[in-house]
Formats: structure tokens, C-alpha cells, sequence
């Protein structure tokens, strides 16, 4: 049984644990809004723009499975308040950057204080939540609070922005995790896996070190090219050492994970279906809102308003998904909302200048309907599939397809969509200086573009322009195909793998420990 110091509602418990997801995703759309102030503002090319998207990513997921292990050891809850300490200094301290490369620092330190929270969210639910039931109405309520912070960040950027400086748009997350902070201590309870297994150091490590590994691999390739002997080298280093984890976690006793999870299909599928729906979601994200800012000319502010129907879709699907999903099987439902999702990529990918915002709104509306559909019923199948004790380790698994997923969708339909956008180029005849420029990234491109008409350079600058506009939506069109083809194979997935319902309850399910003592 879960160690509780305190008798607290459960729901003034998921009130505090949903702030805190509400805060990680809010750092996240909040930045996203300020990618194009960025560019002017401190010179960032395209590629320093995804790595100060990915800095973070690379340290949520290099360490979200050790962080998840070492809260169910140590208390789930001194974890969650350590985690938020770590991000509120980082979101203060990288507001002040003078560079590209000082803000992606601090936002891999902010990454690091995520990987501590998140798995903690997830795993206090279960211990808070015993019953399925409840327990799956705080996850739909734990994913919708995604589609509250996908709804107020950009809007809360969006203001910032335009009243005061971008460092503003990151500085707005730290009193925020300060106040989650307090909250934590005076209403989470304390709980930790009862049965305090040894410390697998070797593991921790290996998991660190393969997902570390993997991610940054994945952000590399679409500069060093996908078949690039530095891209194989460190890809092949990542299976390597994911080989020696497996190897490892099956020989020791007490193992961080029991990789005998991924045997149960209700972990497995769910896992897979987590995956391929944030890759394709985490790609198109990034591009829409230069869509929106530099292709239809809207501010921070009106881009954050314009997202709202994605966002109100996401926080209604999760709850009505989780439902469902308890009463007609996750298989069924899942398999559903990723089908929903092609249907949106697919209709997405006819975007172009004059696509009236009611037709965007209806596609934000179907993308988030998907999300909803397939993220919360997924979570709760894989968190159904582990017992309570180890709650924080099935709950960094969650978390980890999340980034894995989300990480690699940003550099896959990132790498397609800048080779279309730089191929639009071939052959323009134009001044060498605007040309390299208008490579780096459409918004640079359109600041060459007024340089060039100031200079009395009007026709070059109009062809520029027009190049650049079409070559965007080239490579918006087929990041969009290739997440709908993503989506299309998760469900085929979902449909053959995933079960409709749990064999039993996750409860009676032992731990490793407990299993290996009863042989």
C-alpha cells in the first residue's frame, strides 16, 4: 500500500498534479508562439529554432525512466517539488539569455526538471485513484489539462510578446512552478514503492544513456543527413546500448524496469500508439505557427487565439475518450482517434495562402478530437498495466514514448518539409547573401525579401518571396502525408495488437520482485 503522511481529496490531489502538466505544456506553447520573435530577435536559424524545442525534449527523455524509478524509491512527492524547484530557477534564468545557444542551455535544464515531474503526475493518480473507474476519469482529466495549456499558452505568449520582450514569454512559467510548488507540499500525499528495491544503478544508467542517445541522434539527422556516418555511428550506439539495458534489466533481480512489460500487449500497443500519435503531432505543431505568423501575418496574440479550437477539442476528446474507452475497450478507441488524425493531416495538407481560418478551425477540430481519443485511453491502458507500486516506472514509460515520439515527428517532418523548402530555391536567380538567407527559414526569407525591395531590388525580392511561399507549403503538404501515413499504421497497430480490455485488474498484478520470490 502507498505510504500517505496526509489525508488530502484525491481531487484537490489531481488539482495540484494537473497545474503541474498544465505547466510543462504551457513552457512549451509558450516557446513555440515565440520561435518567430526569435528570429528576429536573436538571429536563431531554423536549426537552432528545433533545437531549442529539442534541448528540452533530449533531457525529458534521456532521463524521464530514471527519474520515474528513483521517485517510486525515494517519494513521489519530494520528487514532484524537487522537479518544480529545478524549472522555475531554469524558466527564470534562461530569460536572460543573450544567445541562441544560452537559451537552448537552459532549456534542456528545464527539460531536466521536467523528466522529475511528469512521471510523478501520472504515477500519484494511480496511487490516489486506486479504482479503474475513478482512476480513469483523473487521467482523461490529467490529458485534458494538455489541451488547457495548448489553449493558454499560446494566447498568454501571444500577450507578452506583444507588450514586453520574448524573455518574457519563458520568465511567465516560473512563478507558476512556485506556486505549484507550495501547493505540492501543503496538499500531495507521500508515497513510494513499498517494497524499496535496490538501487539499479546500472540500469538508470543504461536508460539515460540510450534514450540520450537515440533523441539526439534523431535531432542530428536532418542536418547530417539520415545516412551520414555520423548519424548511423550514434543511432547504432543507442541500439547498442538499448541491447545492453534489456540484457541487463533481465538478468538482475530487482531491475529498474521489467522489461517482461512489453510482453503484455495492453503496455506495448498502448505504448506504440502514444508514440506515432505525438510524432505526428509534435511536427505539425512547430510548423503552424510559422504558418500562421509568417504566411497569414498574424501576431503572437491573434495565433494563440486562432489555436483555440485545437486546444478546447484536445481537453473534450481526453475525457470522453478515457470514458470510451473503459466502456467499449481502448482497441476500438484508439484505433479510432488515430484514424482521426490521418483524416485531419490529410485534409491539412491542402493548406495554402487563402485557406479561410473556418476550414483551419474544422481541421484543428478533428486533429484534436484524435489526440484526445487516442492519448488519454492509451495512458490509461498502459498505466492499468502496472502495479500501483510501480506507478512512477510505468508512468515514465508513458512519458517517454510522449518525447520519443514528439522528437522524432519534429525532426522526421522537419527533414521532409526543409528539403522541399530549400529545393524551392533550385535555380532562382537572386543575390547570393538573400539566398542563403531565405534557405535558413521562411521567416528569414521574407526579412531578405523587404531587404531586398528597400534596396530598389523589387522584382528579385517579389520572386524571392513567392519562392519561399511555395516551397513552405510543399513542405507543409508532405510533412502532412507523412504523419497521416504514421497515423494510418498506428491504428492498423492498434487494431491488431492492442486489447479491447485489461486480462485483470492492475492491482493483483505483482511486482517483479513478488514474482521472481513466489518461484
Amino acid at each position: 500500500m502507498p505510504n500517505r503522511t496526509r489525508a488530502t481529496s484525491p481531487w484537490l490531489v489531481l488539482a495540484v498534479l494537473c497545474a503541474a502538466v498544465v505547466l510543462i505544456n504551457l513552457s512549451t506553447t509558450i516557446m513555440n508562439t515565440a520561435l518567430p520573435t526569435l528570429v528576429r530577435d536573436l538571429d536563431a536559424s531554423t536549426r537552432e529554432l528545433l533545437w531549442i524545442v529539442d534541448a528540452f525534449n533530449l533531457a525529458f527523455a534521456a532521463l524521464v525512466l530514471a527519474a520515474g524509478s528513483l521517485s517510486d524509491r525515494f517519494g513521489r512527492r519530494r520528487a514532484l517539488v524537487l522537479g518544480l524547484a529545478i524549472f522555475a530557477v531554469a524558466s527564470a534564468a534562461g530569460a536572460w539569455s543573450g544567445s541562441p545557444g544560452a537559451l537552448v542551455a537552459w532549456r534542456a535544464v528545464m527539460g531536466v526538471g521536467a523528466a522529475i515531474i511528469f512521471p510523478t503526475t501520472l504515477s500519484i493518480i494511480a496511487n490516489v485513484f486506486p479504482e479503474r473507474r475513478r482512476r480513469a476519469t483523473a487521467i482523461g482529466l490529467w490529458g485534458a489539462s494538455t489541451g488547457v495549456a495548448v489553449a493558454l499558452g499560446p494566447i498568454a505568449g501571444g500577450a507578452l510578446l506583444e507588450r514586453f520582450w520574448w524573455g518574457a514569454a519563458q520568465l511567465a512559467t516560473a512563478p507558476v512552478a512556485v506556486a505549484t510548488l507550495v501547493l505540492a507540499l501543503l496538499l500531495v500525499p507521500e508515497s513510494r514503492d513499498p517494497a524499496a528495491p535496490r538501487l539499479d544503478r546500472p540500469g538508470l544508467m543504461l536508460s539515460a544513456l540510450a534514450l540520450g542517445a537515440f533523441v539526439f541522434g534523431i535531432i542530428e539527422a536532418p542536418e547530417r543527413g539520415w545516412l551520414s556516418t555520423a548519424t548511423l555511428a550514434v543511432l547504432g550506439l543507442a541500439a547498442l546500448l538499448v541491447g545492453l539495458f534489456v540484457a541487463w534489466e533481465r538478468r538482475v533481480d530487482q531491475p529498474m524496469l521489467d522489461v517482461r512489460l512489453f510482453a503484455n500487449p495492453r503496455f506495448s500497443a498502448a505504448s506504440a500508439s502514444v508514440t506515432l500519435a505525438f510524432f505526428a503531432l509534435f511536427g505539425f505543431i512547430f510548423l503552424i505557427t510559422l504558418y500562421f505568423q509568417f504566411l497569414r501575418g498574424y501576431s503572437p496574440l491573434e495565433t494563440g487565439i486562432r489555436l483555440l479550437p485545437v486546444a478546447l477539442s484536445v481537453a473534450v476528446a481526453n475525457l470522453v475518450g478515457v470514458r470510451l474507452g473503459v466502456r467499449l475497450g481502448a482497441k476500438v478507441i484508439v484505433a479510432a482517434g488515430l484514424l482521426l488524425l490521418a483524416g485531419a493531416y490529410l485534409w491539412i495538407a491542402g493548406v495554402d495562402a487563402a485557406t479561410p481560418y473556418g476550414e483551419i478551425a474544422g481541421q484543428m477540430v478533428l486533429l484534436g478530437a484524435g489526440m484526445g481519443l487516442t492519448g488519454a485511453p492509451a495512458t490509461e491502458a498502459i498505466m492499468g498495466a502496472v502495479p500501483a507500486a510501480k506507478a512512477g516506472v510505468g508512468s515514465a514509460v508513458n512519458d517517454a514514448t510522449r518525447e520519443v515520439g514528439g522528437t522524432l515527428g519534429v525532426a522526421v517532418i522537419g527533414s521532409v518539409f526543409l528539403s522541399l523548402y530549400r529545393d524551392a530555391f533550385a535555380g532562382l536567380a537572386a543575390p547570393a547573401e538573400a539566398l542563403a538567407r531565405a534557405r535558413e527559414s521562411v521567416g528569414a526569407a521574407f526579412e531578405a525579401a523587404e531587404r531586398l525591395a528597400a534596396s530598389g531590388q523589387g522584382a528579385a525580392a517579389a520572386r524571392l518571396a513567392a519562392r519561399a511561399e511555395a516551397g513552405f507549403f510543399d513542405g507543409l503538404a508532405a510533412g502532412c502525408l507523412v504523419a497521416a501515413g504514421v497515423s494510418v499504421a498506428g491504428a492498423i497497430a492498434a487494431l491488431l495488437f492492442l486489447p479491447a480490455q485489461p486480462r485483470r485488474a492492475a492491482p493483483d498484478v505483482p511486482a517483479a520482485p513478488e514474482r521472481a520470490a513466489a518461484a
